[in-house]
């Protein structure tokens, strides 16, 4: 039946997958006059299983781009999950998917040594540079501090604004503040639609300050998602540095993405009515 990389240069030319979200890549950088100089790709098996005849094969492929924009060389990360099947005639279907089934591809066992520290040990300052390095440490892999979750997004960032000095409250109650703590936390902290309605109504500790543009973010700011314009937020990015045209590179997780543009219009999940929320992040 081939090997992965076989399936996935086969994949890469069909019209009902690989080639409208490339396109769409590759669009996005001729919009913002940058090209892709080189694409390097690797397979890595998740997990394998075979029922009869019918079997199918989980993997995820890490992509590394490495984009010029005027005189600025940088490089984008990105890991996307997938999976083969071939049914009981032997045909075969190449399908995204949204979340990992297995392990994770990398999990590095080091804590941050601020990880855990009570917020009384702490200046009530938000630290943008440490914010950005627990970003940067962790955008492919799981801190073992933290409970993991299928839906990752939002508690890799609220990991990154705690890394930056962001001050919790509002334990034990989940519906209020921002927290985590053993096995409890606040709905803030892990789910998109809230941390999103958090950081506009904040008044204390971590606050966010909406702006109109994205290039009034800096590196340690957050962008919110409803991919579909329904006033449903599903999903949360951290800015990370910015590109030659001063607009947001992003590191994200789910499919776990270092340095990508901030609009997602390569994304599976995007749709052009896509809306987008702008947080200056402030602490008090």
């Amino acid at each position: 039946m081939g090997d992965i990389k076989d399936y996935w240069h086969r994949f890469f030319q069909e019209k009902n997958g690989g080639q409208d979200w490339w396109h769409r890549k590759k669009k996005l950088c001729k919009q913002r006059e940058a090209q892709i100089v080189k694409v390097k790709g690797q397979g890595i098996v998740l997990g394998k299983q075979s029922y009869d005849i019918s079997r199918r094969i989980d993997y995820a492929m890490h992509f590394t781009y490495l984009i010029k924009q005027q005189d600025l060389f940088y490089t984008e990360e990105q890991i996307i999950p997938y999976k083969w099947t071939w049914d009981s005639e032997g045909k075969g279907r190449h399908q995204h998917i949204e979340k990992f089934q297995g392990e994770e591809i990398t999990n590095q066992l080091s804590v941050l040594k601020q990880a855990n520290l009570p917020d009384s040990d702490r200046e009530i300052e938000y630290n943008r540079l440490e914010a950005v390095r627990y970003a940067e440490r962790w955008w492919n892999s799981f801190n073992p501090a933290y409970r993991r979750f299928e839906d990752d997004c939002t508690n890799y960032i609220s990991q990154c604004l705690r890394a930056g000095g962001s001050p919790m409250w509002g334990e034990p109650v989940r519906e209020r503040g921002w927290w985590y703590s053993n096995n409890s936390w606040s709905f803030s902290w892990s789910v998109a639609h809230s941390l999103r309605w958090y950081l506009s109504g904040s008044e204390r500790g971590l606050r966010g300050i909406e702006v109109e543009s994205p290039e009034e973010l800096n590196p340690g700011d957050v962008i919110c998602y409803d991919f579909d314009g329904d006033d449903l937020w599903n999903h949360t990015t951290i800015v990370v540095r910015k590109d030659a045209n001063n607009m947001p590179l992003v590191n994200a997780h789910t499919d776990n993405s270092r340095n990508r543009y901030w609009t997602y219009e390569d994304s599976a999940a995007w749709t052009p009515e896509i809306r987008y929320k702008f947080f200056r992040i402030e602490v008090s």
